[in-house]
């Protein structure tokens, strides 16, 4: 009596699991399947958080649709007729296509280009960039925030150098998130350390902040500065006071 053989298949499970999951990913809102692929990883998604590596094509278009039909919602507990009044008819919409294209763009796009060039002349001396000028909105309220930034860089003969208008497109992509304004001048300089690798940085942001002058105390005075100081920025303070006395002069 011959036993009989028989063969298995041990890739077709996995294959059906994964064209399970597939499903399920096609089946939920574009919102649930990037939520889903970040959950995936582990990874966070704060406000300030740049997320591009987990949205596919096609998906920033279906996350407008879905904050312009969540705005109408809005709209509607605010008690708006946007039915009859011309005002507010499409004002969901453009809310929708200002925060996923302009103001909230730098977490769905990927870092823009920058191309980076050799020191060949071995440049050592105070660079400075600035003012920058940049918009981004509180995290708390989502009111604007509207400031400058400066940069400064001390290179050294193994520095990388980045075009001027490199400087500005690295600064609105982090800006152009929801967060507070400390973390957002570290994340910047976080992002140009990793670029340049230079002896010393230092950045120096003054802005604006809605939250103050639109509500709360209501004071259209105030002003929020902070800096940070990197390398020999940090440690030689002749130095420091140089660039910040160099930013000082061109505040007017």
């Amino acid at each position: 009596m011959k036993a009989s053989l028989m063969s298995t298949n041990t890739t077709a499970p996995a294959v059906s699991a994964r064209e399970n999951a597939e499903r399920d990913l096609a089946a939920m809102s574009a919102s649930e399947r990037v939520r889903a692929r970040i959950h995936a990883s582990g990874r966070r998604f704060h406000a300030n958080d740049n997320i591009s590596e987990f949205v596919r094509e096609g998906e920033v278009a279906e996350l407008q649709s879905e904050v312009e039909a969540k705005m109408r919602e809005v709209l509607k507990s605010l008690v708006i007729d946007t039915e009859s009044d011309h005002n507010t008819q499409d004002t969901a919409k453009r809310v929708a296509k200002m925060y996923m294209n302009e103001v909230f763009r730098g977490r769905y796009v990927a870092q823009p280009p920058v191309t980076e060039f050799p020191n060949v002349e071995h440049l050592n001396e105070l660079m400075i960039v600035g003012p920058i000028t940049v918009r981004s909105a509180c995290s708390h309220h989502f009111c604007p925030i509207m400031g400058r930034i400066w940069v400064g860089v001390m290179p050294n003969q193994h520095s990388n150098l980045i075009g001027l208008s490199k400087y500005a497109r690295l600064a609105d992509w982090v800006m152009s998130r929801p967060q507070i304004q400390e973390e957002a001048v570290t994340m910047l300089a976080n992002l140009l350390q990793e670029k340049i690798q230079p002896d010393g940085l230092a950045l120096v942001m003054e802005a604006d902040h809605f939250c103050m002058h639109w509500r709360g105390v209501k004071d259209t005075n105030s002003k929020m500065i902070n800096s940070v100081m990197r390398g020999s920025f940090l440690k030689d303070a002749n130095l420091r006071r140089e660039f910040l006395a160099l930013v000082d002069s061109r505040k007017a």
